[in-house]
């Protein structure tokens, strides 16, 4: 935890950028692979701070470095080479659009998500962290993992996921289940499928994934499909894993959860079961992970 901090930052470069959306995505997402030589080791569901370069002026009139901006780490501890010496974030370029204008404001973009995905191999990162102990997992590596996503809030589950699947580490075997709810606006702003769908492939018994897309599907009344709406077609079996121990997930927008806890205590009361009560029990009993920014 917080190894390095904003007195002490970390100097990361950049080894590569690149694209993960289809042309008909509603935004750019960039998938960001850092070279640190593994001096800034962190654990799955930790993040990083970016410190993007430049000023600002605070409401003090004063000038002052641009603070730090989080972003969960989208790999395992070893890297996406798996040698120890890299790490990925997963990273959405904000931008605003000006309804009066018709086009985007510069002026109002996203500093460090435009600094990031703009980047060049070689450009020198400032960071900090590592951070966070909300989304790690479960010592147990028999437990079954609900991971529930929306955009970038995927990032997390990547490292879950190659952790599970993709890397042979000794001491390490998940035996659990893995199952991945997936929220975007269409097909082209889906991330990572290409690798999702060769694990689904791969460890059918184990892995299963399920996207909401909410521009493309129709949910059970007609209307759009948004992650809580395919969270409730499961919700039998949720519940049930979730009354066994399974670990549940929230990662992505905090526009996100009211939804789904509102259908949570909705199904929970069709069962009999009282959802606040049931709430408390997976906070207490550590299953309940919620991050949302």
């Amino acid at each position: 935890m917080n190894t390095f901090n904003i007195k002490k930052p970390f100097k990361a470069k950049v080894i590569s950028v690149e694209r993960i959306v289809g042309p008909k995505a509603t935004g750019e997402t960039c998938h960001i692979v850092l070279e640190t030589g593994g001096e800034i080791p962190f654990a799955e569901g930790q993040s990083y701070g970016v410190i993007p370069p430049g000023t600002k002026i605070n409401s003090k009139g004063k000038e002052v470095p641009h603070g730090t901006r989080l972003y969960s780490i989208a790999s395992t501890r070893y890297g996406d080479n798996f040698d120890g010496k890299t790490a990925s974030l997963c990273v959405r370029r904000a931008t605003y659009w000006d309804e009066e204008k018709g086009a985007e404001d510069p002026a109002k973009k996203g500093i460090c998500s435009n600094f990031l995905c703009d980047a060049k191999p070689g450009t020198e990162v400032t960071m900090t962290g590592p951070t966070g102990k909300i989304l790690l997992l479960p010592e147990d590596q028999k437990t079954p993992v609900i991971m529930v996503a929306t955009g970038t809030g995927i990032a997390p589950y990547r490292a879950f996921w190659r952790r599970f699947f993709i890397e042979d580490v000794p001491g390490y075997n998940f035996e659990g289940l893995a199952w991945l709810f997936m929220g975007a606006a269409n097909s082209d702003a889906t991330l990572y499928d290409e690798e999702i769908q060769a694990l689904a492939k791969a460890h059918p018994d184990q892995f299963r994934v399920d996207y909401a897309l909410s521009r493309e599907q129709k949910n059970s009344k007609g209307g759009k499909m948004y992650i809580q709406d395919k969270i409730e077609e499961y919700a039998d079996e949720v519940f049930d894993l979730l009354s066994s121990g399974a670990h549940i997930y929230f990662c992505g927008l905090k526009g996100m959860l009211p939804g789904i806890l509102e259908m949570l205590e909705r199904v929970a009361g069709t069962k009999g079961i009282d959802w606040p009560d049931f709430q408390q029990k997976l906070k207490h009993a550590g299953q309940l992970h919620i991050e949302v920014y």
